[in-house]
């Protein structure tokens, strides 16, 4: 989870009034929408204009109540306050995968704050909705809510003194920093050949992110003498997504099914497990009839037991379709075996149908 507040401050007809936005990253969503904490609350922020008075994010991911179940409620929380009253006007939005605003919501006029008790939207957004638009709206499986916060009080800051600037997310300055070293061939001090291309890096963060990448460069191997690996059996194009996860921990272009393939296959040699997952996930979203036996090859070979069961799964229920792909012909000659699995998951799942108590209604 990260946070970055902005603060500003304006006069206008004797009233001064304070204006900040804070962010907040909440990785790992699709465990909250589906797992038994249905409440997240943000770390405590507050502008750097007066920190006595701080404040927390509250994310209901299933309604607070009946009358808002199924929507996500987003609240703002007063924690803390200097004794006077805190009135503030308020206003949420989702950031999507393309850093713009969504789903815009804002107060229609100042409310009074109490400390701990939040006042926000019960009906922000459907759970339908933002499943259906989940790789554009909680890419990497991260919603990014915004709320912007107009507070008027006589205990801020006058209209033109000096305002502390706004807190960086150190995090993000991290990635930055390291993308433009990736992106401009900065201080570079070795060479990756993948077919025509070739890639300028550094060999201190791939031995840091990779152990194979971190073995080549320990040993006494042509790569740590010559500063040149060459790699001739991955796609380019698929080799660039692997090395920008490497240097910023994203694989934004996961959502196809060529690319998602190629990048598991390529963090499986390199070791890169945690890009291992995030392909495994992605797989999952994307199966299909057309894709499902391969899938099942692509899982088994690569040890990835959840997108196994997920294939195994999606074929049992679209058996019939399923049967009559192409590259379920083939994987029957190829893999014997995984062509066996399949039929006694097939078996079990019409077992436990025809043993439902329902199944003759």
């Amino acid at each position: 989870m990260s946070g970055e507040m902005e603060a500003k401050s304006w006069d206008s007809t004797q009233n001064r009034v304070q204006k900040f936005c804070y962010e907040w990253t909440i990785s790992n969503f699709s465990t909250y929408m589906w797992g038994i904490q249905k409440e997240i609350t943000s770390p405590v922020f507050s502008s750097e204009a007066s920190e006595e008075v701080s404040w927390c994010l509250r994310v209901h991911t299933n309604g607070v109540d009946e009358e808002s179940k199924g929507f996500l409620s987003v609240h703002l929380v007063l924690i803390s306050q200097p004794g006077s009253l805190v009135w503030a006007k308020f206003q949420f939005w989702i950031i999507n995968f393309q850093g713009e605003k969504f789903q815009s919501m804002k107060s229609t006029k100042a409310a009074c704050f109490l400390p701990n008790k939040p006042l926000g939207f019960k009906k922000f957004l459907s759970r339908d909705f933002l499943l259906s638009l989940q790789h554009w709206l909680v890419p990497q499986d991260q919603l990014t809510l915004c709320c912007k916060v107009s507070i008027a009080g006589v205990f801020f800051s006058m209209p033109g003194q000096n305002i502390t600037p706004a807190i960086k997310n150190t995090g993000q300055m991290l990635i930055d920093d390291l993308t433009k070293l990736w992106e401009k061939s900065l201080f570079t001090d070795c060479s990756l050949l993948v077919g025509d291309h070739e890639f300028r890096a550094h060999k201190a963060i791939l031995a840091a992110r990779s152990p194979v990448f971190r073995a080549m460069f320990e040993h006494e191997m042509q790569e740590r003498l010559t500063n040149v690996v060459k790699i001739p059996d991955l796609d380019p194009q698929v080799f660039k997504e692997m090395m920008d996860f490497i240097y910023t921990g994203k694989a934004p272009h996961l959502n196809s099914y060529p690319m998602a393939t190629g990048v598991l296959t390529a963090a499986d040699k390199y070791g890169l497990e945690e890009l291992m997952v995030m392909c495994e996930h992605a797989l999952c979203r994307i199966l299909s009839v057309e894709n499902a036996a391969h899938t099942l090859i692509l899982a088994d070979l690569h040890r990835r037991k959840n997108l196994k069961t997920q294939a195994l799964n999606f074929i049992a229920l679209h058996s019939s379709e399923v049967s009559e792909t192409s590259e379920w012909k083939s994987m029957l000659e190829s893999h014997p075996r995984l062509a066996a699995e399949t039929f006694h998951s097939l078996d079990s799942a019409q077992r436990i149908f025809s043993l439902s108590p329902h199944s003759n209604a």
